[in-house]
């Protein structure tokens, strides 16, 4: 479980410096080619972090305490919700769900834009990418939630979430939040495509 999480962020974080690359090239560049590679690039880095997500939500429901992340936030007293609600109980959990909904918006947004706005979608790709980026770097050498137990030493129960946010308005309360911090990565990209290409009309406020 660890090894499969922590390589699914390395590969998702390779994956993002890869598309940045391409993006900054294809818009330098005037590639429509190296745009495509740079729109599939933001489907690649949403994969691996969905997998990523999905096997933390499993180690939570599961009482997987070979985890450090999950035997700090998690208890077998708690309910399975809760348990499951752990994932962003903590710093590293938090960070991940951010990085999954930029993801979503990500992807729909490249999805969206497959035959509009084609001189823009380079700069777009970039920012949501670099924006990737920064997070995926955090969650690999700073704060990783599938860093595994010291010397194997796995415990019978964990520490359990804050009793704060043991309530259903803040177990849902990060989710709400993200939902639109995170979206607005997307007009952010736009802007910044908007003045790297002189398009400074409406179109890109509209789209």
């Amino acid at each position: 479980m660890a090894d499969l999480g922590a390589h699914a962020l390395r590969f998702a974080l390779a994956f993002a410096l890869f598309g940045l690359g391409a993006a900054v090239y294809a818009g330098v560049a005037r590639r429509a080619d190296w745009t495509r590679r740079a729109e599939r690039a933001v489907g690649l880095v949403f994969a691996c972090t969905t997998l990523a997500i999905r096997l933390l939500f499993v180690a939570s429901a599961t009482c997987d305490y070979s985890l450090v992340y999950v035997a700090s936030n998690s208890a077998r007293s708690m309910a399975l919700p809760y348990r499951m609600a752990a994932l962003w109980g903590g710093q590293a959990g938090s960070l991940l769900l951010w990085l999954w909904m930029l993801g979503i918006y990500s992807t729909a947004c490249v999805a969206s834009q497959r035959h509009q706005n084609r001189t823009l979608m380079p700069w777009v790709a970039a920012v949501l990418l670099a924006n990737a980026t920064f997070f995926l770097v955090v969650l690999c050498f700073v704060t990783n939630p599938f860093e595994p137990m010291p010397g194997g030493e796995v415990p019978s129960d964990g520490a359990g979430l804050n009793p704060l946010l043991q309530h259903p308005v803040m177990m849902i309360h990060p989710i709400v939040l993200y939902t639109g911090m995170t979206g607005f990565a997307v007009p952010f990209a736009f802007g910044v495509a908007a003045l790297a290409t002189g398009e400074l009309g409406s179109a890109w406020l509209r789209t």
